[in-house]
């Protein structure tokens, strides 16, 4: 009798583990991310990221030269982000570059 219970339990995991595993799982749809969101999130990753090397500078863990690289860096890329903010919410008032209005 033993044998036959471990034999259909067998059977059943030999047969049903498969089919959890393959069988397609609900997945919920997730928002669209415009280039806006995308950017304000950017640029809030980018402000931390400047606020902890702050913190880690004067925590002494970089040297002046490797802090004002890292720092004239990350503020480029915080323009960048800025602009391309101002621009996608207000297109009217852009002009690129050297352009004059």
């Amino acid at each position: 009798m033993t044998e036959y219970f471990f034999l259909a339990l067998t059977a059943v995991l030999a047969i049903g583990a498969p089919i959890y595993m393959f069988y397609p799982a609900r997945v919920e749809q997730s928002e669209v991310k415009t280039r806006l969101m995308y950017l304000r999130e950017r640029k809030e990753v980018v402000y931390e990221n400047l606020r902890d090397l702050n913190f880690e500078y004067h925590a002494g863990k970089l040297s002046e030269a490797d802090y004002e690289s890292l720092k004239n860096n990350m503020e480029d890329q915080a323009a960048n982000v800025l602009a391309e903010i101002a621009q996608l919410e207000n297109p009217s008032s852009y002009s690129p570059k050297g352009a004059r209005v």
